[in-house]
């Protein structure tokens, strides 16, 4: 082993269960954190059965299975219940991440173009301008004070879905916006113990009533939003402008004013928060791994010097992109996909009954003893060239694969790398000492209390 390896950051982890935990424990910790009801199991066997009331469900990790449940046999796995119960309920169920079938087919269709990698090349202004003026803000912060970096991620993410969905117009409350995304989150451990346990949908639990009024909030502001922009179009269109044109090239039809509202709001709430926890985790890892950051201060001096980060500049910061794939790695922004058996079907040998949810724990996956070497630490090495060649598809998922993968992939990836860069040659990101951030998962993967992180400039 080299002295290199010696050295790679290994950031702190879960502690999962031996064996899978008991009903009573269960229901707790799942209302805690999903996470940690995961089994030690899934991050060394190719798949688990486990139980729950009565009912098997399968969680598949073997990378071949995984394109078997995602891709080669998609049409046979919908999406499970658990996603219109915990996802619906918060963005609706007519936007292209909830609707299943014809619904789904042709809302893809029609809504691909502007998600197409020289058009969003066009928005990288945009994004590098949030940046720059998110690194105004956090310039400001005291010395010695520490700032939680995932909230200032947040914000930086949210204006460039502002300015590149909706050209700076939405005159959105983006405090009140994000803390009712926040508020709704916190309640997701308890639809998902209702989802489990098969209660109905009326059940209460601790925050729903908050939860319910903050959606009404979000709903009511992209009807507002889509209505002003009918009335009056920009002479510049942004991502909103191309939704409303858009059209199914096969039967010309367009999007009604609620499936408009679901996809914005699909788009506003996934389309900022993935991408803000991808750049918190890639900036605290990088924190504690000096020679990582020497090498992406390296890079972005060689490929852009001082000047503003744009379009010719993001292929070329290769080194910075494997950060952001190896953070997102550790910590997939959406560590779960939750599918179901429309139909008796096998996988990979297995016989799988209809109706069975079969999960693909993504977080499990991607640190996988049986998938990769040293998976426990921070290497970004592992995403260069030579040694992705070959990698199965099925072994890394930060968007999803097959036909459902996140239509926002690329969008995400050119985002991350612009902020980062950005961020990076202008501050220095600091660990608080002592502090341990732990995963937790609220549909998305959140560090636990925040990011509490010092800032000082280069």
């Amino acid at each position: 082993m080299t002295l290199v390896e010696t050295q790679r950051f290994v950031p702190p982890g879960l502690d999962h269960p031996a064996e899978p935990l008991k009903a009573l424990r269960f229901l707790r910790t799942l209302v805690r954190n999903p996470l940690e009801t995961w089994p030690e199991a899934l991050f060394h066997e190719r798949l688990q059965w486990l139980g729950f009331a009565g009912r098997p469900l399968l969680f598949v990790m073997d990378p071949a299975m995984v394109e078997e449940v995602l891709v080669s046999k998609a049409e046979v796995f919908p999406k499970a219940p658990i996603v219109q119960r915990a996802i619906g309920a918060a963005v609706g169920n007519k936007s292209i991440f909830t609707a299943e079938g014809a619904d789904w087919r042709w809302q893809r269709r029609a809504s691909s173009p502007p998600f197409r990698h020289g058009t969003i090349l066009g928005f990288v202004p945009a994004m590098a301008q949030a940046a720059e003026a998110a690194a105004e803000r956090l310039r400001g912060v005291p010395a010695g004070e520490t700032v939680d970096i995932s909230e200032a991620m947040m914000a930086t993410t949210f204006d460039v879905i502002v300015e590149t969905m909706l050209s700076g117009r939405g005159s959105f409350d983006t405090e009140r916006f994000g803390a009712q995304i926040s508020h709704y989150f916190e309640t997701v451990g308890w639809i998902a113990a209702i989802t489990v346990l098969r209660l109905p949908t009326w059940m209460p639990y601790p925050g729903k009533r908050r939860a319910r009024a903050g959606n009404r909030f979000l709903k009511a502001e992209m009807t507002r939003v889509i209505a002003e922009r009918r009335a009056s179009p920009g002479t510049t269109p942004d991502l909103l402008d191309f939704l409303i044109a858009a059209a199914d090239p096969e039967t010309g039809r367009a999007m009604t004013d609620l499936e408009l509202a679901d996809n914005l709001l699909t788009f506003v709430v996934a389309g900022h928060e993935t991408t803000a926890l991808a750049l918190t985790w890639a900036l605290w890892l990088t924190a504690n791994a000096p020679e990582v950051e020497g090498r992406v201060l390296e890079e972005i001096a060689a490929v852009a010097g001082e000047a503003t980060i744009d379009a010719s500049h993001v292929d070329r910061l290769a080194y910075t992109k494997q950060v952001i794939q190896e953070a997102m790695r550790l910590f997939p922004p959406a560590p779960l996909i939750p599918r179901i058996a429309a139909e008796d079907v096998t996988v990979g040998g297995e016989t799988v009954a209809a109706r069975t949810p079969v999960y693909v724990p993504v977080y499990a996956i991607h640190r996988h003893r049986l998938i990769w070497d040293d998976p426990e630490s921070f290497d970004p090495d592992r995403f260069s060239p030579e040694r992705s060649k070959g990698r199965h598809r099925g072994a890394y998922l930060p968007f999803g694969a097959g036909p459902r993968i996140c239509i926002g992939a690329s969008f995400a990836q050119v985002e991350a790398v612009v902020i980062f860069a950005t961020l990076m040659r202008a501050l220095r990101f600091m660990p608080v000492p002592g502090h341990r951030p732990k995963p937790n998962t609220r549909l998305t993967l959140r560090p636990d209390g925040g990011m509490p992180m010092r800032v000082a400039r280069r």
